[in-house]
């Protein structure tokens, strides 16, 4: 692997988690649910949602005195703590940064009595820790600065280490994996117990983390749904936009959400 593809799917994977926090943050609050119909189907097809997930503020992870998804409510603890771990061991290598610097990550000080240095940089939450993160794989703030008097002064930041940034690529995969997994949204296929509204075929969910799920049925030909086949003409496909008409066909409930 080149050093540009570490580099590559480091930030992908970090960019994932941030994207994806929200909704984990959701799932904590909401009972678990079965992968069918597809939870990214509720506030498109709920008219009586309340907000969204980008409304919802600030995106830190809180202690839940009685949280409907104990399983959510791990990942996120996990992700968490694979994240702000890598965060303290990027900073004690490459970070020179000056008393005060607001880009500089602080690690936290349990014993401190003043709650804010106790928690350190964290309190800030994942998705700043993923976004500063980020920003030492990408070589930010790693050149010479100059003062206000016209002097160099040395950069904040050194360049990442090449046996860091595949430690950060490392942890970066297993915790978008977690992520992604949590939320039934890792790649997998999964048969649907209901029959195909049009032939009564078998039905098959297929998830992906790159992009929205879709639905096949075996029926192929012989199957009149509305829907175009597949590249190889042995399915019946139906892609995000067409799952509505679907799942209005199978008479299944949307889950609500959070």
């Amino acid at each position: 692997m080149t050093y540009a593809q570490a580099v590559y799917e480091t930030a992908r994977a970090l960019r994932t988690i941030r994207g994806r926090w929200g909704d984990l943050l959701l799932a904590i609050e909401t009972p678990p649910a079965d992968h069918w119909p597809p939870r990214q189907l509720a506030h498109t097809m709920r008219e009586d949602d309340e907000q969204l997930v980008e409304d919802r503020a600030p995106l830190v992870l809180r202690e839940h005195p009685a949280p409907l998804n104990l399983a959510a409510l791990d990942t996120g603890r996990a992700v968490e703590r694979l994240i702000f771990d890598l965060a303290d061991t990027l900073a004690a290598a490459t970070q020179r940064t000056e008393a005060g610097d607001p880009r500089a990550w602080l690690a936290a000080e349990p014993s401190a009595p003043d709650s804010h240095r106790a928690a350190g940089s964290r309190r800030h939450g994942l998705h700043w820790a993923c976004v500063w993160v980020e920003g030492r794989v990408l070589d930010e703030d790693t050149a010479p600065e100059r003062e206000l008097d016209g002097a160099l002064a040395a950069p904040p930041f050194e360049v990442l280490p090449l046996y860091l940034l595949h430690e950060a690529r490392r942890t970066a995969r297993i915790a978008e994996a977690r992520v992604l997994r949590a939320l039934g949204l890792d790649r997998r296929d999964t048969p649907l117990p209901e029959p195909c509204p049009w032939c009564a075929g078998d039905l098959t969910l297929h998830s992906t983390p790159d992009g929205p799920p879709s639905v096949t049925c075996s029926g192929g030909r012989t199957c009149t749904a509305p829907v175009p086949l597949d590249s190889g003409e042995r399915a019946r496909v139906w892609e995000w936009d067409d799952l509505p008409e679907l799942i209005a066909a199978l008479g299944v409930d949307i889950p609500a959400a959070a």
